[in-house]
């Protein structure tokens, strides 16, 4: 049989207020009370958000969704269209012995370029290699540009992951 008992917390109370506004909250000389039954909770979030699937499988790559890219020697656009992006690839820089070789992503709205991230090889004769895998956002406007210089690759591929208001996008 379950046993009911009464709790007093303000803490608890405010965050009942916050969350269920509709309700109006605890009434005056009202206090919230708890049970001892286990009640079973069923977790609706994803499908009441229109996603079928769990977050980290919503992100995956698929052949259909994909949008691949190789950019050596060039800035090139990747993405150019708003919303939620995942971008996937690997880095790789030849140093020759004496100059500086990189890769830059850069974010642009087409006046103000920001750089955020650079991978920079100094010199050495040597060959450096990564794995490269970011989520960006992109508003009206906005693109996404990757940099690499002579000795600099960047191959990978960008699928969108949610639009601009958030909404996610399965793969497909």
């Amino acid at each position: 049989m379950a046993q009911e008992f009464v709790i007093k917390s303000q803490a608890i109370e405010d965050k009942v207020n916050q969350l269920l506004p509709s309700q109006g909250g605890f009434q005056a000389g009202v206090d919230f009370s708890a049970s001892t039954m286990v009640v079973p909770i069923i977790d609706l979030t994803e499908t009441a958000t229109g996603s079928q699937l769990r977050q980290d499988l919503q992100s995956a790559l698929s052949l259909g969704s994909q949008t691949a890219f190789e950019v050596f020697n060039q800035t090139s656009t990747i993405i150019n269209t708003t919303g939620y992006f995942r971008i996937v690839g690997g880095i790789s820089i030849n140093s020759d012995t004496s100059s500086t070789q990189s890769v830059k992503i850069n974010l642009t709205d087409g006046t103000t370029t920001k750089i955020v991230y650079q991978y920079i090889s100094v010199g050495g004769g040597q060959t450096n290699m990564m794995d490269f895998d970011k989520i960006i956002f992109l508003q009206a406007g906005d693109s996404c540009t990757i940099t690499a210089t002579n000795l600099a690759r960047f191959d990978g591929s960008t699928r969108q992951l949610a639009d601009l208001s958030g909404n996610l996008v399965s793969p497909i």
